[in-house]
């Protein structure tokens, strides 16, 4: 029995074709009409990008780093300057065998093992497409052999760049400062101010000093060369350029002949000075002992010489004068004084007996003179020149801590003085509302005897000294700081002055203000702890002496320096200004560990206010004495 195949049903089947063909054809078209409109969006549409885009693969953006300003003195001698010299830098991202390319540039030229080190360390802190220094300040020959063998050198460049030349030497370093390899830190910081752009190019930084208080205006502005360039990222040739715009100089009150006295007079010991116009608060001379090779750190400085700076027990790396803290000793006793004639706790007219120790109330406790038998009968002139230990004990009981800290506190000490330099202490003015926070601990009687004499807790810097010396020479007013003078703008060469900053002014009557000067005065006449100091000055000097215990001593028991190694003896200070009758400049000096303020400080400062008042350094005014004895 068989069946017949069914017939097909040709009509079905050709409805079905013609619906496939309809559904693909609708297909093509949507992908074609996305594909149009794709075409569309890149052709018209972003027209005016892609045209940029093709644009920036021709056109390169240069940098061009600015000159960075200079650093003068006042007398407009070059203390930062710049000069050009040769680079040899690698980039890591053109360099297939960075070994085998040291390689062969050790067997060119030479390279020393220290230089090799610094690159490696500047290698891991840099970019893959940043250039790396490898040698600075190539000669002549080592640029022309570089030169000749480049076509077998990739990623090897000989760059010409600035370098920062530091004329004042160790001396000026804590001043001037120094600039540094921009590196992560630097970065961040400039991106969070928005400044970031201005630094393309460049490759270094202001780290300490003015070099770090002033670098928006010593940087400049960053210049750029737009650059037609092949498809081998050569330029071809120059469409247009934005010059840069060199930073700005800066001339400094700072007498940089008055800075080299200074630092000579202080010999072999450590220390600080600071002189200022009283009138201006301009610096004058700032000298930290010891000071430190700036030019170590322009190129980055190895690892054994900053180890040699950071762990020297002289910590040459420290600005005494804004960040060391001492306490000032009997420098402070012509402020003690005002404080008790201005707060009516002392007369001009009255007189204690010094007997040579001082007891409190219910104590059996001695707080002893510095002069054994103590100084008889004391008024407050004689209290400055002879530096009466007891009238200032008895006088900080009478005024209490508290109005000690509040008037004292009015001539700036425990507070930044506001200078235009980084870093600076604020020393410690101490209250009994200080010690309750700090220590959870009460007051006690014995503290206030000695902060009379401004030892115990209190710590100043020589800045904050100076700074209330200048306000003892000019009446009361209390002046910033200031370093810089003036700044020069590189288009118009012309020297805008900066002016000087006055934070108030305290209300001295001029009865008592006169009196504590007279004593002043007396410190440095015959009789007076500093009269050997001034002896032969033809201008007339109020100063202060002042010692600060570095380890105490037993009741009963005497001073001897000779006993004690170096380390231990007292630091020496003193306060000045000159000259009395028109006060145009004003001291302080601390030596540390030098024993005696009269001694060891006085002469120093008397050898600044030499070179200043009369332009003649000590040893020439001792010719002249012993030439006119003759």
């Amino acid at each position: 029995m068989s069946f017949a195949a069914p017939l097909k049903n040709l009509d079905d089947e050709l409805a079905r074709f013609h619906g496939r063909l309809k559904a693909g054809a609708v297909f093509v078209l949507l992908l074609a009409a996305a594909l149009l409109a794709r075409a569309y969006h890149l052709q018209i549409g972003q027209h005016d990008y892609f045209i940029q885009r093709a644009e920036s693969n021709r056109i390169s953006q240069v940098p061009n780093p600015p000159n960075r300003g200079l650093i003068v003195d006042r007398n407009e001698r070059v203390l930062a300057e710049n000069y050009s010299a040769y680079t040899l830098e690698l980039r890591r991202a053109k360099t297939q065998d960075l070994e085998a390319t040291l390689a062969e540039v050790g067997r060119l030229i030479e390279i020393t093992p220290g230089q090799l080190r610094r690159f490696r360390r500047l290698l891991a802190e840099s970019h893959e497409f940043e250039t790396v220094p490898l040698k600075s300040k190539l000669t002549d020959e080592e640029v022309a052999i570089l030169a000749t063998h480049r076509y077998r050198l990739p990623g090897v460049e000989v760059k010409a760049r600035l370098f920062r030349n530091y004329r004042a030497g160790d001396g000026m370093a804590h001043v001037v400062g120094f600039i540094g390899r921009i590196n992560d830190v630097d970065l961040k910081r400039l991106r969070e101010d928005g400044r970031a752009e201005n630094y393309r190019g460049s490759t270094h930084v202001g780290k300490t000093g003015l070099e770090q208080s002033y670098e928006q205006l010593l940087h400049g502005r960053t210049g750029f060369d737009q650059m037609e360039i092949d498809s081998s990222g050569r330029a071809v040739r120059m469409l247009s350029r934005i010059p840069p715009v060199p930073g700005r100089d800066l001339r400094l009150h700072l007498d940089v002949e008055l800075q080299a006295v200074a630092e000579e007079a202080f010999g072999d010991y450590l220390g600080g000075l600071v002189a200022l116009d009283p009138n201006t608060g301009g610096v004058l001379a700032l000298v930290s002992k010891p000071g430190f090779d700036p030019k170590l750190f322009v190129d980055g400085i190895d690892p054994e010489t900053w180890k040699s700076l950071n762990e020297s027990p002289d910590r040459p790396m420290v600005n005494r004068v804004l960040r060391g803290i001492y306490p000032p000793g009997s420098t402070i006793k012509p402020l003690m004084a005002l404080a008790g004639l201005e707060l009516g706790v002392r007369k001009p007219g009255d007189r204690f007996a010094d007997p040579g120790y001082f007891t409190l109330p219910n104590s059996t406790h001695q707080f002893r003179d510095w002069k054994r038998g103590g100084h008889g009968v004391v008024d407050l002139r004689r209290s400055i020149s002879q530096s009466c230990d007891i009238y200032y004990y008895e006088l900080a009981v009478d005024l209490g801590i508290d109005r000690m800290h509040d008037y004292l506190a009015q001539f700036g000490l425990g507070e930044k003085t506001g200078i235009d330099l980084e870093g600076e202490s604020s020393g410690l003015l101490p209250s009994r509302e200080w010690k309750q926070r700090r220590w959870k601990q009460p007051w006690y009687p014995g503290e206030t005897v000695i902060a009379g004499i401004g030892q115990g807790y209190h710590l100043t810097t020589p800045l904050q000294l100076a700074a209330a010396t200048a306000m003892l020479a000019n009446g009361g007013k209390r002046v910033e700081p200031r370093l810089v003078q003036a700044v020069r703008d590189p288009r118009t060469r012309a020297w805008e002055p900066l002016p000087g900053a006055v934070r108030g002014e305290v209300a001295i009557d001029p009865r008592h203000l006169e009196l504590v000067r007279e004593g002043m005065k007396d410190v440095m006449r015959p009789g007076g702890t500093a009269a050997k100091a001034a002896a032969g000055a033809p201008y007339t000097i109020a100063g202060k002496t002042g010692t600060a215990q570095v380890v105490g001593i037993k009741q009963g028991a005497r001073y001897d320096a000779s006993k004690l190694a170096l380390q231990h003896r007292d630091h020496a200070l003193f306060i000045a200004y000159a000259p009395t009758e028109n006060p145009t400049i004003a001291v302080a000096v601390m030596v540390e560990n030098g024993g005696s303020g009269s001694g060891t400080a006085a002469p120093i400062a008397r050898a600044v206010l030499d070179y200043y008042l009369t332009g003649k350094r000590p040893g020439d005014l001792a010719l002249e004495a012993g030439n006119a004895a003759d």
